[in-house]
């Protein structure tokens, strides 16, 4: 089977403070992020392009998201294309770095992970 779209088509990290989460993922990544409210949730969507790759957000819902670092990892993109800018970021903007930049492989590039400001470890991708 050939694919015709990306495997993921969506992705939501959960958080427990939405002003703080926005102010986290703003310093460490450099980009605005579209809040919107849809009746219980609060979400604050990622910017994005027609590219490959998946589009997301940070939401938050007292009952059905959970922030955990447990369970899914969410890779992001360096936008740098150095992840030790990125990371850099994270414990200035109220983080904690858990991996520094490390090989996966020369094919592969580079990853990275963290833990947000809201208690989810994330993970971050670069080729060089």
């Amino acid at each position: 089977m050939e694919l015709q779209s990306n495997v993921v088509g969506w992705f939501e990290i959960p958080v427990a403070n939405m002003e703080r989460a926005i102010k986290f993922y703003k310093t460490v990544f450099g980009f605005e992020l579209q809040r919107e409210n849809m009746g219980d949730l609060d979400m604050a969507w990622f910017p994005f392009a027609d590219v490959p790759g998946s589009p997301g957000s940070l939401v938050y819902h007292k009952e059905f998201y959970k922030p955990s670092t447990d369970g899914v990892l969410i890779y992001f993109t360096a936008q740098s294309g150095d992840l030790s800018n990125e990371l850099a970021k994270v414990e200035p903007a109220g983080g904690k770095v858990l991996m520094q930049k490390k090989l996966i492989t020369e094919d592969i590039g580079y990853m990275g992970l963290f833990i947000d400001t809201e208690g989810n470890r994330i993970a971050i991708h670069s080729r060089g």
